[in-house]
């Protein structure tokens, strides 16, 4: 890091959906629209290449801010959140994984106005993957997990600490100051 002591930051390029896929998202991506947008192209390139994956997954974390990125060498790639900072597997056993494999205990249960299903766990905060969400049920049923919470999905960043768009507020602190 001494080697590149001035990096910038690097904000906008990468996203992580719903489903727990990374996505690169080059500068036609990013005037297409916000990640979260639903805009064709805004998305961006779906990321393939495993090792690349495993090394933001092995470097993904969260700053003070709540915003999360992965450290590259000197510099912090921010990433743009479609929901939240984890994407939660659940087996059949009622075991739970993050979207980077990291096993995770469940604290408690929230469900949105939308019907999605959260976990706060031991890792943190996240969003039950689409395709566990019996599974998730079926622990909630037998008395595993604790009861869901109802709540806004707009009060979910403030509660829980995290930025889904670092770009957004970065933008915005640039307006402000």
């Amino acid at each position: 890091m001494a080697k590149w002591p001035h990096v910038p930051h690097c904000y906008g390029w990468l996203g992580l959906d719903g489903r727990g896929h990374w996505y690169m998202r080059d500068d036609q991506a990013q005037a297409a629209g916000a990640f979260a947008s639903g805009i064709a192209g805004a998305k961006g390139s779906l990321l393939r290449h495993e090792k690349l994956i495993d090394f933001i997954q092995r470097n993904y974390q969260s700053d003070e801010r709540g915003q999360w990125y992965f450290q590259n060498g000197p510099q912090r790639v921010y990433v743009e959140l479609a929901s939240s900072p984890w994407i939660w597997r659940v087996s059949h056993l009622g075991e739970v994984f993050s979207h980077a494999g990291a096993p995770a205990s469940v604290y408690s249960c929230l469900t949105d106005e939308i019907g999605h299903l959260f976990l706060h766990t031991d890792l943190g905060f996240g969003l039950v993957h689409t395709q566990d969400m019996v599974c998730a049920a079926e622990q909630i049923g037998q008395g595993r997990w604790p009861a869901p919470e109802t709540v806004l999905q707009a009060d979910l960043p403030g509660r829980f600490g995290f930025v889904r768009s670092p770009a957004a507020a970065r933008a915005h602190d640039t307006m402000v100051a």
